[in-house]
């Protein structure tokens, strides 16, 4: 994967109408192209404690590249709508900040586009836990602030984006995942689903 990538994570933790929530993420992935969104590479399934610790369930977390030469054109706004979209078809209703969800669907980079521009990326990227709690941004921030600090978005990422480079920080993905305590990226695991196996999905043709 080059640095031209736009790139979305996956996550839930309730029930949604689709079902468990790894049903949930399936679901959500096959909805990404009816709503213009193609995919390109999918991540495993991962099980992540819920943060901040004892908020509500485990969730299963996931990574997927978007198909960058099929988007038509579409810009950060669109995609974001687009997301946006498959969260309300699954049910969400958005509310609390880092509460439990159905579904949560969030565009982590669009290539190596810096929004709103490099100042207000850093501002939110450097932000203290406490205000990260409270405050939400009035406009898209890409790269997502979090991206960095963030091991169910990093393990996955690196299986189907790991030489993708942070445009403000010049660190790639394996390297901000090396960087990350090594405790945190133990509390991740394989999702196992009740049938047995890992839950694995290959990317789209």
């Amino acid at each position: 994967m080059c640095n031209h990538s736009i790139l979305i994570a996956l996550g839930a933790n309730l029930p949604s109408p689709a079902g468990s929530p790894a049903q949930t993420l399936v679901a959500a992935l096959a909805m990404l192209p009816e709503e213009g969104l193609p995919l390109q590479a999918i991540s495993r399934f991962y099980r992540s404690p819920a943060f901040p610790a004892g908020s509500g369930p485990d969730y299963v977390n996931a990574c997927a590249v978007l198909d960058a030469r099929r988007l038509r054109g579409k810009d950060a706004g669109a995609v974001l709508a687009a997301l946006h979209r498959v969260e309300a078809r699954l049910g969400r209703v958005r509310g609390q900040r880092w509460g439990a969800r159905l579904i949560d669907l969030d565009l982590l980079a669009m290539g190596q586009a810096v929004l709103p521009d490099p100042a207000t990326q850093a501002a939110w990227r450097e932000l203290p836990l406490a205000e990260q709690m409270v405050r939400a941004p009035e406009t898209l921030i890409l790269p997502h602030p979090r991206l960095s600090e963030r091991a169910f978005v990093l393990i996955p990422l690196a299986e189907i984006a790991p030489q993708w480079r942070h445009p403000a920080t010049g660190q790639s993905v394996v390297q901000m995942l090396g960087a990350l305590p090594d405790a945190e990226k133990a509390a991740l695991a394989p999702f196992v689903a009740p049938f047995g196996g890992e839950q694995r999905l290959s990317s789209p043709d």
